[in-house]
């Protein structure tokens, strides 16, 4: 098999795939204010600005720009830990709660939809390469 040739046709395919709205709602939904409300949601223990920047790999900067943006819009509050005033904690409000839940529907709204265009078998074997690619965490790269 031409791995070369395979990998000219998927970075090809991937370079289309990129440009269209799916991707697009999926991108928005790994940065910026969406993954920082879906963090905060998603977690059950006390959610500090440092953890959310490392799992984005964002820079502090751009962090508190994106937490004034969400204080300035009533989405979250920031609140001093009570054992450790170094601490900000951060949390959602109850339009910050409904804002979370809205991202995570319109998201799996448009994934399902894309995943019924495929067609049953073609959507569980993309979930599968998927998973696959992701378990590998992509050991040949290194």
């Amino acid at each position: 098999m031409d791995y070369t040739e395979l990998a000219r046709q998927y970075l090809q395919t991937f370079l289309q795939f990129y440009r269209t709205r799916i991707n697009q709602m999926m991108n928005e939904s790994m940065h910026g204010e969406a993954y920082v409300l879906q963090h905060i949601a998603n977690n059950d223990c006390d959610v500090v600005p440092g953890d959310i920047s490392n799992a984005m790999g964002v820079s502090s900067a751009r962090m508190a720009t994106v937490l004034n943006g969400l204080e300035n819009k009533g989405l979250i509050t920031r609140h001093i830990d009570s054992s450790d005033r170094r601490r900000t904690i951060l949390r959602l409000t109850q339009a910050g709660t409904e804002e979370a839940d809205n991202c995570t529907s319109r998201m799996v709204e448009s994934t399902a939809k894309m995943l019924e265009y495929l067609g049953e078998n073609d959507a569980k074997e993309y979930i599968r390469i998927l998973c696959k690619i992701s378990e590998s965490n992509l050991r040949c790269l290194d």
